[in-house]
């Protein structure tokens, strides 16, 4: 395929998707130069009868080395979120909106490093392809990223954290912060309180997945 016509990953989703035909095709994937840094494509997790859909902004350093999006500390606390907000993990599908690490280099560490408009556009067409399969009740944006890649780049997740709203792609969409954030809090009663206004967005749409 010529380079010029890798300007989105538009061109390699497959007639007919499926999942397992789209993480197929996203494991070659070159529509941007995150390809080049991250060791993988790390594709989206769960069922295709999922009914809800949380996008990260992208994986990080553990994802990254497994192939599994989250799978890291962030990921930990997402599930133990989901419990305590009494959703059923089965029920939830993961990914992100890039679908490489980016990162730079401290020393020996890999450090996140925020992904661009290009980049996130690049990357767009696996999470709408991911959604078209899914078809899922509910969609969560965890964090900004996620929240302006798919809600418009005006969206503001301090603003609107917790709102159920309407959107063209699913019956409904929600966004809040992303588990990260929460373990980047500076002390342990920041990180309690903040954990607990995680869990209460979640709460939020536990009733639309029990139909």
């Amino acid at each position: 395929m010529a380079h010029q016509e890798l300007q989105t990953a538009e061109p390699l989703i497959p007639p007919k998707s499926t999942l397992e035909s789209l993480r197929l095709a996203a494991a070659g994937c070159s529509a941007c130069p995150l390809h080049l840094t991250g060791t993988q494509t790390v594709f989206g997790e769960g069922l295709a009868t999922s009914r809800a859909i949380f996008v990260g902004e992208q994986p990080g350093d553990a994802e990254d080395k497994v192939g599994r999006p989250f799978v890291g500390p962030a990921g930990k606390l997402l599930d133990r979120a989901l419990e305590e907000a009494g959703i059923d993990r089965k029920l939830v599908y993961v990914t992100n909106v890039v679908k490489h690490f980016k990162w730079t280099a401290r020393g020996k560490r890999r450090l996140h490093e925020k992904p661009n408009a290009r980049e996130i556009a690049a990357c767009k067409p696996w999470l709408l392809a991911e959604l078209q399969v899914i078809h899922p009740d509910v969609l969560v944006c965890l964090g900004a990223t996620a929240a302006q890649a798919l809600l418009g780049r005006s969206f503001k997740v301090t603003q609107m954290r917790g709102q159920i709203l309407p959107h063209e792609l699913v019956p409904a969409v929600m966004a809040t912060v992303h588990p990260s954030s929460i373990l980047r809090a500076p002390d342990d009663e920041t990180r309690h309180r903040e954990l607990e206004l995680f869990v209460r967005d979640l709460r939020r749409i536990a009733p639309l997945l029990q139909h």
